[in-house]
């Protein structure tokens, strides 16, 4: 009998993760570059526009702690439209239900992202937000599980995490053996720079998967 299972009671830690999907992290910079090789500058007016979503984000936070719903409306969508993926040739898609079929069809999980940048019908990027009281690292088990479910295995899917506060890329590939790794968490609410840094890894992301590229 096929057994069904929730994504977020079913992959609750990496080892749940690892075990489930055969993921292996891979810590070698070469495997991860993007987050940190051949990032380009961003200007001034940019520089201007993450002030202005990283200062509302800041007088919302400091009135207590925020949900998922709140964090993408004041810091997740602002970014990715800064960063050029609500034009063009990527798509949107929220709250989009996720399937994955395991052990021969003995198990399925389900889930829902919240955000998606499709390009080409291809899924190129899982965001997962969570309450802010809670560890980004926290979310990442579910978001490897997400990332399981691209349709094109051939091709390296990235993700980002974030509660708001701290946000987190992560690279996953499967051809062959499913690898991952995770870059180092940034900080926005700490400072400034933290955010401008998110917005030149995501347009560097969005150079990679664009057909343009």
């Amino acid at each position: 009998m096929t057994q069904t299972a929730a994504i977020t009671e079913a992959i609750t830690t990496l080892e749940d993760a690892e075990n489930r999907f055969g993921f292996v992290r891979v810590e070698d910079e070469q495997f991860f570059p993007e987050w940190y090789e051949e990032l380009s500058e961003i200007t001034e007016a940019e520089k201007a526009s993450v002030d202005v979503v990283r200062r509302r984000y800041l007088y919302h936070r400091t009135g207590g702690d925020l949900l998922e719903g709140t964090v993408i409306l004041l810091l997740v969508s602002p970014i990715l439209a800064l960063s050029g993926f609500y034009d063009p040739p990527f798509r949107i898609k929220a709250e989009s239900s996720v399937e994955l079929v395991l052990d021969d069809g003995q198990e399925i999980l389900r889930g829902r992202i919240d955000v998606l940048v499709l390009q080409d019908q291809l899924w190129v990027m899982v965001l997962e937000s969570k309450k802010t009281t809670l560890s980004v690292w926290s979310a990442v088990p579910q978001a490897l599980a997400y990332m399981m479910a691209n349709p094109n295995a051939s091709k390296a899917v990235f993700g980002m995490v974030t509660n708001g506060d701290d946000i987190l890329f992560v690279k996953v590939t499967q051809t062959n053996t499913p690898q991952y790794d995770l870059s180092r968490v940034f900080a926005p609410f700490a400072s400034a720079r933290e955010l401008y840094a998110v917005l030149q890894i995501l347009k560097r992301i969005g150079q990679l998967i664009s057909p343009a590229f």
